[in-house]
């Protein structure tokens, strides 16, 4: 593919259309278990209030975890018919919850929303990382930095398995630990997850700060 053509899951028809016939392979029906594990006992936790994003939430289960355990959850995705179903399932806006139709990459559209640079306290990674194409992921990683207060933490679960293509594309830990690095982000967790599902062996857990002296 010519690195200038968009990849066809850049286009939000794709994924309504993945959604509509039910082609979400990824879909778990609950939060990941090794995140709400994570989230609810490990001493490292990050802990509420805060404003949380969830790019790419899909069908809305980490972003109504999130306003469970006391933060303002920001579910995220440029798909309507995820954030249909995420609405069906987990109910509309409320004071702890939002959900908002736009493209991660789009940043006129975050700020638009209300997502300025700085304006997060943390980021929830959940099939996001993998759901893209590989090339897209060094401006991932930089809007994660960009819409991070000084302090905020990205809690990621990535999907390092070995495969060729994607959706899923797979990472290598090594790799995932390295860019988020060299972006200035520090870790204090990166490890195999536990408590994984059958299907999903190869994901990793981690929890990264940005410096609080970075703006």
């Amino acid at each position: 593919m010519n690195p200038s053509t968009p990849a066809p899951t850049a286009a939000p028809s794709h994924w309504d259309q993945r959604y509509r016939q039910g082609a979400d392979g990824w879909e778990l029906g609950k939060p990941a278990p090794p995140l709400e594990r994570f989230l609810r006992s490990h001493p490292l936790a990050p802990r509420p209030p805060g404003t949380v994003l969830v790019p790419g939430c899909g069908r809305g289960h980490e972003a109504a975890l999130l306003e469970d355990l006391g933060f303002s959850a920001i579910g995220l995705d440029f798909s309507s018919e995820a954030l249909g179903a995420a609405r069906g399932l987990h109910g509309p806006e409320r004071d702890r919850l939002r959900w908002l139709q736009a493209d991660l990459f789009d940043g006129q559209a975050l700020a638009a929303a209300g997502l300025a640079p700085g304006s997060l306290t943390g980021i929830v990674e959940h099939t996001c990382f993998c759901a893209i194409d590989p090339a897209q992921r060094e401006a991932y990683i930089a809007t994660v930095c960009r819409l991070l207060a000084p302090g905020g933490w990205l809690l990621g679960l990535f999907w390092c398995h070995p495969r060729p293509g994607g959706p899923p594309w797979g990472s290598d830990p090594e790799v995932v630990a390295a860019q988020l690095g060299q972006a200035g982000l520090g870790a204090e967790v990166w490890e195999k997850a536990s408590g994984s599902v059958d299907q999903r062996q190869d994901e990793w857990l981690g929890l990264w700060r940005q410096s609080a002296a970075q703006a």
